[in-house]
Formats: structure tokens, C-alpha cells, sequence
């Protein structure tokens, strides 16, 4: 008897030791994002802000022999920039330190092409520091946007610009406090003023820029700033400026230069984390532009982008262009405001709250079903090594009505999860909802209509490993309030009403003059010594100071806009004279309207274009509008 009392208590005792002992974590799979990375993941969205020389030229691209007195904003106002991405519900801003045409917003020493020479504050004034007190005064982080590319500097493409652009970087890392984010253009090398040359200058930018070491001298003074762009920063670009992810978009790529194809989509297994940014701007062009007052997107429309972005795990980048005062338009506030108190609304509360979680495989207790409605990004659900296709189920208070769902990974542990499902139990039946790759980051389901489920499972399909979620919510959406259109108020964009296509090298063309960016002139792509043209009867003469020629934004295999222009005018439909010829730029990525100002005001009636050969290989040439203007 006292031996087997001895026993038993020696297996009591060892039961609690056993249970105490801890069951270890998953391990690791495949690539991981860094610390910065990681709270780079968290940001969800953010705000672009395009603000400089150009804004003041009407362009979107400057050449560089712009005079920077022409910077001039009459009430520059970064609190009211601030508070309106705030109430959309942005976490950070990136404001344009300095564009392509080489102006630089804050007082360097370095140029004279810079802020201290222009009339803005008696060249006292400094955009970036001031952007930089009213971002954090409201709470959100701070980034800052640096061209490599400079069409103004004579050294660019020589060793000595090389030096010159990373005592930039220096100065921007040194002055204006902490920093998450440092945004590097891939636009490097063209046609520029260069000093006065005006000539081409071609550069190989990975060799040029040597980008590991110029990556690395952002991290050294900024180690939580994930920079942007290139082979061996921390963030890459989606592949358009739509604001579209490829769906599933993968946070991990291969260790080799960025091919676009590959950046939308990402690539499952890669070698590293390499996540994407998803970047659009919330006017066609990212510069402000008084006549597309009028299209601004609306919250209807951001509340889709936010979907094909944030929803299939990147970060969105919003751009907010100020206009000439060096405030957001009223229209584009009101956008603004409508989107981030619809969007609050609708996360504010987790329709899964107070859900029992149970789970078809459970690692432990640390790694409890529970764990994914805990709030916090550090816990998460996880099954034994061998289970890697487990559910999970939430039984559901009675009445939670919901169209959202919001899966997470803990990163930390790698992107595990190659397939899932989501189900859900509505009237004793279980029907599937979703069955979709990646989760990552983070995957919002939205759903047609709201449903009320008794139960919402999440099954792992395939995976390579075990699953680690962190988060299973459910919400339902709260839709913006309507906002009243703006109307288009330019006094100096002439009206296409009255105008009529006279010749065209293919059919179609009145879509150039419906105002309607939806719509497209679709041609074969011209041939060397077959233009695709267009001849257009504006109805009466006007004084013309330019012409602008709209991008097709609709994606279409095979198809591309042109890549240069030549305008030619006429007052009577037989003599023609040549207003304006030349290349346009980025037309192919960034799909915004190209203002081209001609030298001299001219009377015309009739205008005539033609394109020689598309911006990128096609097999056809698309257009969705042709303008014109007064002078400004």
C-alpha cells in the first residue's frame, strides 16, 4: 500500500510537469519579412502626396530647365493635407522630396534648383519640414519620395550625380526625424535638360545606382524605413498604377531583378520577402490638375481599390495631389471623408467576437483555435508539423450578419498557406463562399450580399506546412455616403461637344472625344511608314496653347498607348503647320493624360495626330481621348 501510494503520487505530480512543458512553435517556412517589414505590414494604408514644380507647369513630368520661382502655392496648408488622409483612414504620408525635373522641396545646400529660390515664404519656407511636423502633430508616420533620375543636373548619368543624389539621401534621413518608408522612382535615364545639354542620356541603373549600397545608406540612418523600389530594397512595385494586386499576390519573389509580370503576382517559394505596394493615384494623373477636377474617383471606387489592394495583402498608397494653393480640392476632401467614416464604420466592430473557435487539429494550448480572435498579431492557431490541411470553426453568436472576411497570417513564420476555403453554415446547410490562394499579409472575402451564418469554417486546402493564422473576423459593410460630383470648372480646357472625327486610320475614333475614359480608339499598331492618325474638326477657330492625349486605362492584353506624338494644326483643313512633336513620357505605366503645351499660342480649327509606334511592343495602339486647351 505505501508503495503503490508512492507511485500514485509520483504520477501526480508528473502530469502537471508534463503539462507545463512547452510545446514549441512552428518552425519557419521559406522566406520571412524583416523587423521593418514587418511593422511595414501593419500600415495597411497610406497617403501619396505629389506636390512640387510641376504642379504649378500643368505637367506631370518636368523636363528640368523649369525656373523654380514658379513654385509659388498661395496657402499651403499641410495640416489640411494631413487631416483629410487621416480621415480616410491613411496611417503615414510620402511626400515627393523631389521629382524627375530635379526641384527639391526642402532648403539644400547641395542645388539651387530648390525651395530657397522660389517666392514661396521669401525662399525661407521649407515643404518637407513642415509636411513633416503636421504628419506626426496628427499622428501618422512619415515618408519621404527621392527621383534617382534628375533631368535638371548636368552630371546625371556620371559618376559625380551618383555622389550628389546620396548626400540627398543623407540630408532627407538626418533632418526630418524617423522615417518608414524612402520611395526610389524606377524612371531613371531619358531626354533632359541636363545642365543645358538637352540631350538623351541612358543609364544602367542597377550598376549606376549600385543599389545595395544606396539601400544600405538609407538603413543606416533610417533602420526602420523600408525603401522602395529596386533588386534589394525591402518593398516592390504591383506592376501598374492602378491600384490592382494580382490576386493571390505573394509577399515573396525570386532573388533576381524585378520583372513586372512577376511584381503583380508575386511568386509562391520565392527566396525573398519582397512584398508589394500597391500605388493609385485618386485623380487620373498624380499631379493636381485643374481639369480633372471633375474625376476624381469616388469612395465607391476607392472602396474597390481598397479591395484589390489591402485586401490581397499590400499596403495601398492613395496619392492626394494639392493644387496650386497647396491644399487637397474640396471635391477630393469630401471624397476623402466619405470613404475613411464608411470604412471606420465598418471595422470597428469583429462580428466574430464572442464566437466559440474549435479546431480540427491544435498544436497546444498556446496555439489554441481561440487564438484568432484574440486582436493581436503576435498569437495565432496552429496544428501538429503533420496536420497542414486542418479547419478551423467559429460557432457564431445567434444573428451575426455579416459580408466581410478578413484572414491573417503571422508572418513571422513565413507565407504557409498555399490554398484555402472559407464556408459557412446559413439555415443547417454548409455551403462554400471563397476558395482562393495566399492569405499572407492579409485577405479580405467580400461577399455579394451580407449573409447571417450559425458557422464559419476556414479550411486549409493545401499547404506545404502547418497553417499559422493569426485572425478570422467578420464584419458588415457600411456603405460611403453619397457625394455630390464636381463639376468641371476649367475655364481654359475647351469643350470636345461640337467636335467631329473628319479621318481616321481606323474606325472608332469618336471615342477619342466622348469625354469618357472607359472608352478607346483601338487600332493596329503603327509601322514604320504607317502612322496611326487621327484628323479632328473642332467647329471654330480657337486660340490653342496645347493639346492633351488621354491613355486608354483599360487592361487589355496586346494593347498600348503610343509612345511618341506629332500635332500638327490648321485653320482652313489644307495648310498644315507643326505645332508640337516629341515623346510621351511614362504614358505606358502611369496612364495619365499628357498636357503638351506648344511653343506659341496659334489659331486653329483643325487639328491632325499621329503616332508612330506604341510605348511598350504591341500588336495594337489604344487611345482614350484627345483635348485641347487655352493658355493657362
Amino acid at each position: 500500500m505505501l508503495a503503490s501510494g508512492l507511485a500514485a503520487t509520483a504520477a501526480a505530480t508528473a502530469v502537471p510537469a508534463l503539462a507545463k512543458r512547452a510545446v514549441a512553435p512552428p518552425q519557419p517556412w521559406g522566406a520571412t519579412p524583416s523587423k521593418r517589414q514587418f511593422a511595414w505590414h501593419t500600415r495597411g494604408q497610406y497617403a501619396f502626396v505629389h506636390f512640387s514644380i510641376n504642379t504649378f507647369t500643368d505637367k506631370e513630368w518636368g523636363y528640368g530647365d523649369e525656373d523654380p520661382a514658379l513654385f509659388d502655392p498661395t496657402d499651403f496648408s499641410p495640416d489640411q493635407i494631413v487631416a483629410a488622409a487621416k480621415a480616410a483612414g491613411m496611417t503615414g504620408i510620402i511626400l515627393t522630396a523631389k521629382h524627375h525635373d530635379g526641384f527639391c522641396l526642402w532648403p539644400t545646400h547641395l542645388t539651387e534648383r530648390c525651395i530657397r529660390n522660389t517666392p514661396y515664404k521669401q525662399g525661407k519656407g521649407d515643404v518637407v519640414g513642415e509636411m513633416a511636423a503636421a504628419t506626426r502633430r496628427a499622428g501618422l508616420a512619415f515618408g519621404l519620395y527621392l527621383s534617382p533620375w534628375d533631368r535638371h543636373h548636368p552630371e546625371y548619368g556620371r559618376p559625380a550625380y551618383v555622389d550628389y543624389f546620396r548626400k540627398q539621401i543623407v540630408e532627407l534621413c538626418t533632418r526630418y526625424g524617423e522615417l518608414f518608408e524612402f520611395w526610389f522612382d524606377g524612371a531613371n535615364g531619358g531626354d533632359g535638360y541636363y545642365g543645358g545639354a538637352r540631350e538623351t542620356r541612358k543609364i544602367d541603373a542597377p550598376a549606376y545606382y549600385d543599389w545595395p549600397k544606396t539601400v544600405a545608406l538609407v538603413h543606416q540612418y533610417q533602420p526602420m524605413a523600408c525603401t522602395f523600389d529596386p533588386l534589394g530594397a525591402d518593398l516592390r512595385w504591383v506592376g501598374n498604377e492602378d491600384g490592382v494586386a494580382g490576386d493571390p499576390c505573394w509577399p515573396t519573389m525570386p532573388n533576381h531583378l524585378y520583372v513586372q509580370s512577376e511584381g503583380n503576382s508575386g511568386v509562391r517559394g520565392g527566396a525573398l520577402w519582397w512584398p508589394a505596394e500597391t500605388d493609385v493615384s485618386i485623380r487620373p494623373g498624380w499631379f493636381y490638375h485643374a481639369d480633372e477636377d471633375a474625376k476624381v474617383k469616388t469612395p465607391a471606387q476607392l472602396l474597390e481599390l481598397y479591395d484589390t489592394s489591402v485586401g490581397r495583402g499590400t499596403n495601398l498608397n492613395l496619392n492626394l495631389p494639392p493644387d496650386r494653393r497647396g491644399r487637397l480640392a474640396d471635391g477630393d476632401v469630401a471624397v476623402l471623408r466619405a470613404f475613411g467614416a464608411a470604412q471606420a464604420a465598418t471595422y470597428a466592430r469583429d462580428l466574430a467576437q464572442g464566437a466559440i473557435a474549435s479546431a480540427s487539429d491544435t498544436r497546444g494550448p498556446a496555439f489554441a483555435a481561440a487564438r484568432v480572435l484574440d486582436g493581436r498579431r503576435d498569437s495565432y492557431w496552429s496544428s501538429g508539423d503533420a496536420v497542414t490541411t486542418p479547419s478551423l470553426t467559429l460557432d457564431l453568436p445567434p444573428g451575426r450578419r455579416f459580408d466581410v472576411i478578413r484572414l491573417r497570417e503571422y508572418l513571422p513564420l513565413g507565407a504557409r498557406v498555399t490554398r484555402f476555403a472559407v464556408d459557412a453554415e446559413v439555415d443547417g446547410a454548409w455551403q462554400t463562399l471563397a476558395e482562393q490562394e495566399a492569405i499572407g499579409p492579409q485577405r479580405i472575402i467580400r461577399l455579394p450580399q451580407p449573409i447571417t451564418a450559425r458557422r464559419v469554417r476556414l479550411r486549409i486546402v493545401a499547404a506545404p506546412v502547418c497553417p499559422a493564422i493569426s485572425e478570422v473576423a467578420l464584419f458588415l459593410q457600411v456603405q460611403p455616403a453619397a457625394v455630390v460630383p464636381v463639376r468641371a470648372h476649367d475655364a481654359t480646357t475647351l469643350s470636345s461637344a461640337g467636335w467631329r472625327i473628319m479621318t481616321a486610320s481606323g474606325p472608332g475614333a469618336e471615342a477619342l472625344l466622348d469625354d469618357d475614359a472607359a472608352t478607346r480608339w483601338t487600332v493596329p499598331a503603327p509601322t514604320p511608314g504607317r502612322p496611326a492618325s487621327v484628323t479632328i474638326d473642332m467647329g471654330a477657330v480657337a486660340a490653342l496653347a496645347g493639346i492633351s492625349v488621354t491613355p486608354s486605362r483599360t487592361i487589355a492584353k496586346g494593347v498600348a498607348p503610343p509612345r511618341d506624338y506629332r500635332c500638327e494644326t490648321s485653320l482652313d483643313g489644307v495648310r498644315w503647320e507643326l505645332a508640337a512633336a516629341g515623346e510621351l513620357p511614362n504614358i505606358a505605366y502611369a496612364l495619365a493624360t499628357q498636357r503638351i503645351a506648344f511653343g506659341t499660342t496659334r489659331p486653329a480649327r483643325w487639328l491632325r495626330l499621329s503616332f508612330t509606334e506604341t510605348a511598350v511592343p504591341a500588336d495594337r495602339l489604344a487611345l482614350a481621348g484627345v483635348g485641347a486647351f487655352l493658355k493657362r
